[in-house]
This record gives structure tokens, sequence and C-alpha cells, in this order.
């Protein structure tokens, strides 16, 4: 555990690293240490530098923006960041690396950082603003949900030769790692790495399923699952709905027509006049296709265009 400090105004010399002093007090009050240092790696039985002192360095270093191995070498010698930290040993790049990569096959480690970092949140009652839902046919009542937001981000790695770079859906190389955010102030509740060539909807029913029981251990407030267009997926509307998950999930309309859909909101929809030569149609439906374990409440809104801003009339109408 981490020693008290006492925090006193000074002319002295002032370390750069003095922020870690709270992630060390942070730390101190999970319960990392001791199952990092149960689990069983690669038939490890009693390591000279345990598990949870190369976890809890290269978390230190997570927290000051490096994610080299190497980064940890200059640290070796700096007795303010192990004892901030609550280092009992301090590791090398070299211990370091080969204890990831050793841990790395039986995924071990992750769910419980993850399940370390929601419980964290959830004991000093992280701030967590919801969103307000609001129902009825005037919007007379309102109720909070927290968003639970989960979209996969490219990342460009272009010109590299780290291991998993490849193609992805936006036209670079790089990775594609899926994430899920937790209410507007964006906490991260999941994560996952992947090969930039990976779907977007590969192994997402998982990932989903996680996501969704992470947040459940940080707030008893109803969840909406908001997902991209890419997840638009029966797999992924089901889970929600054999599991009590209210969500919100972009359609893709894929090779569905446009003009059919605009003949349906002429039909039921309600016309607004944005303004001249701009008409937005919106409505909604229920659908209950075959693949859909329940029925779902599909909202639209289909934009025509007979004459563009500057006052160029179409030929032919956009939608």
């Amino acid at each position: 555990m981490p020693p008290t400090f006492k925090l006193e105004a000074s002319s002295d010399f002032l370390t750069s690293r003095a922020g870690l002093i709270i992630v060390g007090k942070l730390l101190a009050e999970t319960k990392l240490v001791s199952r990092l240092n149960r689990s069983k790696v690669d038939h490890i039985k009693v390591p000279l530098i345990s598990h949870s002192d190369n976890v809890i360095a290269y978390l230190g270093l997570l927290c000051q923006g490096k994610s080299d191995f190497d980064h940890i070498e200059p640290h070796r010698k700096d007795r303010s960041f192990a004892k901030a930290l609550g280092i009992r040993k301090m590791t090398t790049s070299p211990t370091m690396r080969q204890r990831f990569d050793q841990a790395a096959p039986t995924e071990l480690w992750q769910p419980i950082l993850l399940e370390e970092s929601a419980d964290l949140l959830r004991r000093f009652q992280a701030p967590l603003t919801p969103v307000m839902v609001t129902s009825g046919d005037e919007g007379e009542t309102a109720t909070p949900y927290m968003p639970l937001d989960l979209d996969v981000s490219p990342f460009d790695n272009s010109g590299t030769k780290k291991e998993g770079v490849s193609r992805t859906y936006k036209g670079f190389d790089g990775y594609a790692p899926f994430f899920g955010y937790l209410g507007q102030e964006g906490y991260c509740v999941h994560v996952s790495l992947r090969e930039g060539k990976t779907n977007v909807q590969k192994e997402a029913d998982d990932f989903i399923d996680r996501a969704v029981r992470y947040a459940r251990r940080i707030t008893d407030t109803p969840l909406l699952l908001r997902m991209d267009g890419g997840n638009d997926a029966a797999d992924n509307i089901n889970y929600c709905l054999d599991f009590g998950v209210d969500f919100l999930i972009k359609r893709n309309p894929r090779k569905e027509s446009p003009e059919r859909w605009l003949e349906l909101a002429k039909r039921e929809g309600t016309a607004a006049e944005i303004r001249f030569g701009k008409t937005v149609y919106t409505g909604s439906m229920v659908v209950h296709p075959e693949r859909f374990i329940k029925p779902v409440r599909m909202v639209y809104q289909v934009t025509e265009r007979t004459c563009e801003a500057d006052g160029q009339v179409l030929l032919v109408p956009e939608n």
C-alpha cells in the first residue's frame, strides 16, 4: 500500500511525476494487486518480480502518455515513481515485455483490470451524467438513461510494421479497436484491440455483453446502448431485446431504395418545410422481421430537396 504523503509549500525541485501519488492512492483502493498475483501465467510459480509490479509500473507509464516498454528504464532508479505507485520491486523493459507476452494468450488480466476499474468508479461515485429521454405524444415524461456508446475507431498506423496492422474500412493501414464509453463523461468501460481488417460486426455480440456487464457494475441507472450503422445487425438487436437493454442503433439502409423511403415518408410521416425547396419528413413504425425475437420501433427521417440553399433549382429532387 502506498505510504501517506504530506504536501507542503517549498522552493525545492519539483518532480513532474507527483500526480502519480493520486494514481497510487486510487490503485490501493482496489483488489488489483492480490488478484493479479494470484493469477497463473505460463506456469510461473513464484516470479522474481510480481505480476502486479509489472502491471502497475506499466499503468504508471500510461498515465504519463507513454506506451513503449523501454520507457520504464529511466524510472528504475527513480524512487518517487515506485514509492508513489506502491511498487515493491521495479521491473525492467525485457521482463515487462516477456510477462505481458506470457499473459496475453490466456486473457487473464483483461477482465481483472476492467472489473477493478468499474468497481473503482462505483466506489468513489464518479460523476456520471445521464441523458433524458422523453416519451408521450407531447414529450411530457422524461426518464434518465445512462448512455453506453459502443463504436469501432480505426487508428492510422500507416508506414509501420507493427503486428496486426492492416487495411481498415477508413482506407488506411492501422488497427480497428472496439471501445465502450459510459455516461456523457465518456468513461471507458471496455476495449478490444483488433486488427485493422477485422469486420466491424465480428464478435460484437460478445463485446456488447461484456460492456453491458461492466457498465452495470458501475451504475444502477437504466442503460441506453447507442451504436452506429456498422453494427445494425439482428444479433445486436436481439441481445438488447433478450436482456432488457434499451438501445438506439442507427439504421444501415444498405441497398434499400431512397425513393421507397420517400414514398413511405410522404404517405405516413409528418412533413416540415425547413426552407424553400427543403422538406423533412419524420415518423416511426413498428417492425417485426423474422430475424427479431420481438417487435422493434424504427424512427425515420427523410429529407427531400428540390432547391439548394443558394437558390439553385434542382432538375431532379434529391433525398
